[in-house]
């Protein structure tokens, strides 16, 4: 497909059918003046395009006022824009919104904006469906279709702040890929994806706004290291144990916790980035004092904070959320040795919002 290079890329072009266009977001910005170039145009007509399309986040060539209708014309004739479009929204009592977003291959995936008092968050998908299978999670019952590009994943930031600023006047804060799918399991995209959002040529959000959570690939983890990534990381913990963890998170029997330490470590050598432990607290299963101190232990094998998080019921599994006695028995011990605890009560149950709720159900 199209290289890094520009050279051929007039060859390339005759190569595609009259009826097959190339995807104008799948190309950089030297692509984008070299197919003006080639064609005797200006060269900074792409440093436009590039332009409307990423800091402007046109969907259409009409849109792109500052070209003539001669070069949207010869846009059209060679390009496809393929926008994520909203398909249905849901309210939550609580004023989070769900956000059901179709594909132009007809594909759904869902995201989700938390608004609380000081901050607005968009929480975004990565892959349609999902190919871990944590049995507490709706989205690990579906089937992966496919990975998101850079684009869907740009398109949904777009699409959720606008809902931000419509419903709350207010303008995104933070972004959380913990939506549909594993991250890093889409890794090329993502990373694209968080280059377009953090951009000055982007939308020119700061990365530490930005939060990926991973259930844990131990490789994947060091290759956040070994390109210095600037946005934080949240590892989905959930059991301190391997016994326990491999009951609930099947990837753990490849990436053992053994494993996870060590590439953690690296990660944070590399980045000098805090990690994030989640976890969900679920009745008699990993909500006891020694349950706490299995986590008391494993944070402390690297620099870290832990999120404490309310379980949200499906239908696939038969968990139960904790009791408020224990949650809060298991927070203060945490606290009493000095780790870093916030508990984080869910967003959007009612209307299958909330974390691990996310299957396209309205």
């Amino acid at each position: 497909m199209v290289g890094d290079s520009c050279c051929g890329y007039s060859y390339l072009c005759n190569m595609v059918s009259k009826t097959t266009k190339l995807d104008i977001r799948q190309q950089s910005i030297d692509q984008l003046e070299s197919f003006f170039s080639e064609r005797g145009e200006k060269a900074f007509r792409g440093r436009q395009v590039f332009q409307w399309l990423w800091e402007k986040s046109a969907d259409d060539f009409q849109s792109m006022t500052n070209l003539s209708e001669k070069h949207r014309k010869l846009l059209g004739d060679h390009f496809s824009i393929n926008p994520v479009r909203l398909d249905q929204s849901q309210f939550s009592s609580d004023h989070t919104i769900k956000s059901q977003f179709r594909l132009h291959d007809g594909h759904l995936i869902e995201g989700v904006l938390i608004p609380t008092a000081n901050r607005m968050t968009a929480c975004v998908s990565s892959q349609v469906g999902c190919s871990l299978s944590c049995k507490f999670c709706a989205t690990g019952y579906m089937d992966r279709a496919r990975n998101l590009d850079a684009a869907e994943i740009y398109d949904q930031v777009v699409q959720i702040g606008a809902q931000a600023q419509q419903y709350y006047q207010q303008p995104l804060t933070n972004i959380v890929y913990m939506g549909m799918g594993e991250p890093l399991l889409n890794y090329k995209n993502m990373l694209q994806s968080v280059e377009h959002i953090t951009s000055k040529q982007g939308l020119g959000m700061s990365a530490k706004r930005i939060t990926v959570s991973t259930a844990g690939i131990a490789k994947m983890i060091r290759k956040l290291g070994d390109d210095q990534v600037k946005f934080n990381l949240a590892l989905s913990l959930h059991a301190a144990n391997d016994l326990k963890r491999n009951q609930i998170m099947p990837i753990n029997e490849r990436n053992s916790l053994q494993a996870l330490e060590q590439a953690l470590n690296y990660y944070y050598r590399a980045t000098g980035n805090e990690i994030t432990f989640e976890y969900i607290v679920f009745y008699n299963f990993n909500d006891t004092l020694d349950d706490a101190k299995e986590l008391l232990t494993f944070s402390r094998k690297v620099p870290s904070k832990v999120n404490l998080i309310e379980y949200n019921p499906i239908e696939e599994a038969n968990f139960i959320n904790t009791k408020e006695d224990r949650l809060q028995r298991f927070a203060a011990f945490l606290e009493q040795k000095r780790v870093k605890v916030t508990v984080r009560y869910s967003r959007g149950k009612d209307i299958d919002a909330a974390c691990g709720q996310l299957a396209n159900r309205s």
